[in-house]
């Protein structure tokens, strides 16, 4: 929709029109004869006066040509007889001396103003030699109005020179900012490498030390400790190995984002805690859609840490994962049948990390044990319309 081009003045020069529309009614209609009029009123006074409020109105977005064309009215003013300028005319023209000292350079402003000032002077408006007193006034009237007009320019050009300074400071700040940011990664970096990296890549050659004595020892197969230390070893290197993951984004830029596990890595997680004695199942209900990055990498994490825990805690046991996909949320259950894993996880912090991540995205969990035995975990996250899995990956 196109505005019209009343809509397109400023207020204030819209404001201004109009006082000189008023102004120059009220005197069209009060004092015409003290400006050499025949009568009062003079109605032909309030056309005139409707075109210089509309030239004022127009002002700032041809200087040039508003200014021109008061000059050409104020000949036209005198050309008609009158003797001298009303109030309404003077205010007009002291507006635009205003404006092309405001709005040009001062090289184009000043030779305008200096043109301007020079054809009033001259008598070249009324075809009469001005005495030397009126032409001081006149003078010393417009180039006032200029001055006034070229101190604001001034004081505009020095206000962008300040915000443009002002801009350059602040993404220099923010630049700094980045910077410290990435020492500081580059820093946590080296610390996880040096201190992290090195003690469980420790543990897993340990570990795989023993199994392979254990299975030396053994000639009758490996034994369930050996299959355990086996399952120990394949955490630990899969969990050097994400550590490398992590200290290869944490050494890259922030805008250089690595792709995050989500919920279709559940059956990943799921052949990796099986070596443990685990046995675990999944059932997805609804179809899949694809969730926003940081709400896929919290539900998964959610299951991680329910899985986990439940490795730790329910023993040779039993668990049934569910993920269901409804409209607006998505449900997240994931139930052992196996005992003790009630108090130790209600006790530590894994629980507490399960609820913020799903407190984060305005959902909820609960976890607790089970009547007849065993323990579960359910996380509730709001979601909004996600895209079809089906048609995300075509």
């Amino acid at each position: 929709m196109r505005l019209s081009p009343l809509r397109s003045v400023p207020r204030v020069d819209l404001l201004i029109g109009l006082a000189i529309i008023a102004l120059g009614t009220l005197e069209a209609f009060t004092d015409a004869m003290d400006y050499g009029a025949a009568r009062n009123p003079e109605l032909w006074w309030v056309g005139q006066a409707l075109v210089t409020g509309v030239l004022v109105w127009y002002r700032r977005r041809a200087p040039v040509a508003v200014f021109i064309l008061m000059i050409l009215a104020q000949y036209a003013w005198h050309r008609q007889g009158n003797e001298s300028c009303p109030v309404w005319q003077l205010a007009a023209l002291l507006i635009v001396f205003h404006t092309i000292g405001a709005h040009l350079s001062v090289r184009h402003g000043g030779a305008w103003a200096f043109a301007g000032i020079l054809i009033f002077d001259s008598g070249a408006v009324d075809h009469r030699f001005l005495p030397f007193q009126e032409v001081v006034y006149l003078t010393v009237m417009f180039g006032s109005a200029y001055a006034t007009g070229l101190a604001l320019h001034g004081y505009l050009l020095r206000a962008h020179r300040m915000s443009e300074r002002a801009a350059r400071l602040e993404s220099e700040r923010e630049r700094r900012a980045a910077e410290a940011v990435a020492a500081e990664r580059n820093r946590i970096a080296r610390e996880l490498h040096d201190v992290v990296a090195h003690s469980v890549s420790m543990m897993v050659m340990q570990a795989g030390v023993l199994r392979r004595r254990m299975g030396a020892a053994q000639e009758d197969g490996p034994s369930q400790e050996a299959e355990m230390l086996s399952g120990i070893e394949q955490a630990g290197r899969e969990a050097v190995e994400e550590l490398r993951i992590m200290l290869g984004a944490l050494r890259m830029p922030q805008d250089e984002a690595l792709p995050q596990p989500g919920l279709d890595m559940v059956p990943n997680l799921i052949s990796t805690v099986g070596s443990s004695g685990l046995r675990a199942t999944l059932r997805v209900e609804g179809d899949a859609v694809r969730l926003a990055p940081g709400l896929d990498l919290s539900a998964y994490r959610i299951v991680q840490e329910a899985l986990t825990n439940a490795v730790k805690y329910a023993g040779d046991a039993d668990v049934r994962i569910r993920i269901a996909y409804h409209p607006e949320r998505l449900e997240l259950e994931i139930i052992d049948d196996g005992g003790g894993a009630g108090p130790a996880l209600s006790t530590g912090n894994g629980l507490i990390g399960m609820r913020e991540r799903a407190e984060l995205f305005g959902g909820s969990l609960d976890a607790g044990p089970l009547p007849e035995g065993g323990y579960r975990v359910r996380a509730t996250l709001p979601i909004s319309q996600g895209v079809p899995m089906s048609e995300a990956t075509n």
